[in-house]
């Protein structure tokens, strides 16, 4: 049984400006995406791009821009309309309280689609070719993000067996060993989602196949790790006992497993 290190949260003190762990975290997740999209643009079928349609490193700078402004907004209207939405039509301007914490994955991941959709619009590409180009730079965001989680001593796993050499005793949780759920996530959600993505999409596909490919494999590699993760407190387990985060995860596995086979009967486009 091991102890969870209680890392102090603030990684840098400078005077009166407290640098967080979580911040940090973020700032990695962001430069990764840079560097890993600044590798897509040599990737097939975007090196072949031309004129107009040709990617450029300002359209990484610009996606990633939408892209954290859809995860903000997203995630915390997600939040509260997946998790709380009787509290929160209660208390409305408690929704604007983001410093009290409150996201939803599912609900950033809503907020990208609809920056994916600005940004093709706006810049007259197709919409899946834009999914496809962003969905493999995701994965080591999320593994950032749980390593975040982990560091916070937050969003725990479930009750595990005295006898897992890795079970875990967190503070605030008891002191019964539970799963490192977060940990879990950083290497399914994280690091095997982004090795096998990444493989995935380094041969040519229809378009759209990438894109399907990320819904898929998020949802089910999620589905799997919300068995070792604590259910919120205040949600408890729902129907056919999944967690609200299982739920979520259907739909994603559904429309990727439905997108992927409708792309894989369409002409082979760049």
């Amino acid at each position: 049984m091991l102890l969870h290190p209680q890392i102090n949260p603030i990684a840098l003190q400078l005077g009166p400006l407290a640098v967080h762990w979580y911040g940090l975290t973020y700032l990695a997740a962001f430069g990764l995406f840079i560097w890993l999209a600044r590798l897509r643009l040599h990737h097939e079928p975007f090196a072949s791009l031309k004129g107009t349609q040709a990617w450029s490193a300002r359209d990484v700078e610009d996606i990633l821009f939408l892209g954290v402004m859809g995860v903000i907004l997203g995630g915390r209207i997600g939040y509260c309309l997946f998790y709380k939405p009787g509290y929160y039509a209660a208390h409305p301007l408690e929704v604007f309280a983001v410093w009290q914490g409150g996201m939803s994955f599912h609900g950033g991941m809503l907020g990208v689609i609809v920056a994916e959709v600005w940004f093709a619009w706006s810049r007259k590409r197709p919409l899946l070719q834009v999914a496809d180009f962003v969905a493999p730079c995701v994965p080591t965001g999320l593994a950032m993000g749980r390593l975040g989680n982990f560091i916070n001593g937050e969003l725990w796993g479930r009750v595990a067996s005295p006898d897992l050499p890795w079970g875990m005793v967190f503070r605030g949780a008891g002191d019964l060993p539970r799963h490192p759920s977060q940990i879990y996530q950083f290497l399914l959600e994280g690091l095997l989602l982004f090795v096998l993505l990444w493989l995935y999409a380094r041969q040519r596909r229809q378009r759209g196949q990438v894109a399907a490919a990320f819904l898929f494999g998020y949802g089910v590699l999620r589905f799997t790790a919300e068995f070792f993760r604590e259910p919120d407190a205040f949600l408890g387990l729902l129907g056919l006992g999944l967690s609200m985060g299982q739920w979520l995860c259907v739909p994603m596995i559904l429309g990727g497993t439905g997108l992927w086979f409708w792309a894989r009967a369409q002409p082979l486009k760049l």
